[in-house]
């Protein structure tokens, strides 16, 4: 199962709700992307997976600072 490298998210269970309101449980999942990002702090590249709403933060802030608050080290990835 595939799941983001710094938050861990995966996939959820929901219900599918059909027009006679019967209930049956279907999955949801985030919307992963594999993508090779450059540190520049590390001075190369590190392959990672993040969901898209991550790696718009990662563009925000920085890969570095992005992994500090979930306390992960970049090095490691």
């Amino acid at each position: 199962m595939a799941k983001s490298d710094i938050t861990g998210a995966r996939r959820k269970i929901a219900n599918k709700v059909s027009h006679s309101n019967i209930k049956t449980k279907r999955w949801q999942f985030p919307n992963l992307q594999e993508r090779r990002l450059f540190v520049p702090e590390l001075g190369r590249h590190v392959r990672i997976t993040l969901s898209t709403s991550d790696l718009r933060t990662v563009d925000k802030i920085g890969l570095v600072a992005y992994a500090a608050r979930y306390g992960l080290d970049v090095s490691k990835l």
